[in-house]
């Protein structure tokens, strides 16, 4: 912890204050290591999927932020707060839902609609932070996000004003964005799939029921990841699955398999462009042709 800013010593005294912190290594967490990619950990025990893993790295995004000063300060970490741009936060690991406003129109809506409290001025807007947990949402109006449980948020400083209690308007948006209807034809989507077998996988060793079963337990990871991580879910899903076709002579229908981990991840709201990329770009860490 011999980095020469701020950084690391901005992280020890937050998590002395009681406020879970990680390293970003840009506006994202450092990527897990390859004992936790593409879950093959298990996933922490605290996150939506629980699991076993209790990797000493600062791997799972939100998952790995922490208040344990000798976690901070570990070789483990060592590497990350060396590469570290910025400071990270989980919110509702403190007790707050930051409400993170995009662009002058959004902080002018909420200027107009919400009740004033603690704020942090951003690169384009405002980070409104609040007393108060609840599930975190993406787009719950045009340049509006909110993040509390499952989510993090970058340290932009400590702002200005009096923090104000959870408002229900906050709570009405998230309940708003969590109840509109999927667009049509997204979640019936997968069905409709030409089922993966050896007619489009005719280089595959393995048997249908370890390609499906593998599948299934890949989709439902994705699945899970209503608050936030689909995207990155999906592509460390779609890496596994090619890893444990390296050793076929091909070809395995791996663009078959992915297409399904895509449909997934856009019925929990990833757009499909995304998810079409970081399905892709999974399939192919491998090296390995689909």
């Amino acid at each position: 912890m011999t980095q020469p800013t701020d950084i690391p010593r901005v992280a020890l005294a937050l998590a002395a204050a009681d406020v879970p912190v990680l390293p970003l290594r840009g506006k994202r967490p450092f990527s897990n290591c390859a004992a936790c990619s593409g879950s093959a950990c298990g996933d922490r025990p605290h996150m939506k999927a629980a699991g076993p893993c209790q990797c000493p790295r600062p791997c799972h995004g939100w998952a790995a932020a922490t208040t344990d000063p000798a976690i901070l300060t570990s070789p483990a970490w060592a590497p990350a707060w060396r590469a570290a741009v910025a400071v990270a936060y989980h919110p509702a690991g403190a007790g707050l839902t930051v409400v993170d406003l995009d662009n002058t129109d959004a902080v002018t809506w909420a200027r107009e609609h919400l009740p004033a409290t603690r704020t942090v001025p951003t690169g384009r807007g405002e980070h409104w932070i609040y007393r108060g947990t609840l599930r975190s949402a993406n787009n719950v109006r045009p340049g509006m996000d909110v993040k509390s449980r499952a989510a993090y948020a970058r340290w932009l400083g400590p702002g200005t004003g009096t923090m104000a209690d959870l408002p229900s308007a906050v709570r009405a948006l998230v309940v708003k964005e969590e109840t509109t209807p999927a667009r049509r034809g997204v979640v019936s989507s997968t069905p409709q799939r030409t089922t993966w077998d050896h007619t489009v996988a005719t280089g595959c060793r393995h048997t249908e029921t370890y390609v499906l079963t593998g599948l299934d337990r890949g989709l439902a990871m994705v699945r899970s990841c209503t608050e936030s991580g689909a995207g990155s879910k999906a592509y460390g899903v779609a890496s596994f699955l090619a890893s444990q076709h390296a050793a076929c002579p091909g070809p395995c229908g791996l663009d078959a398999l992915g297409q399904h981990i895509v449909d997934v991840a856009v019925s929990v709201g990833v757009p499909e462009p995304y998810a079409q990329r970081a399905v892709t770009r999974g399939l192919h860490s491998t090296g390995k042709a689909a």
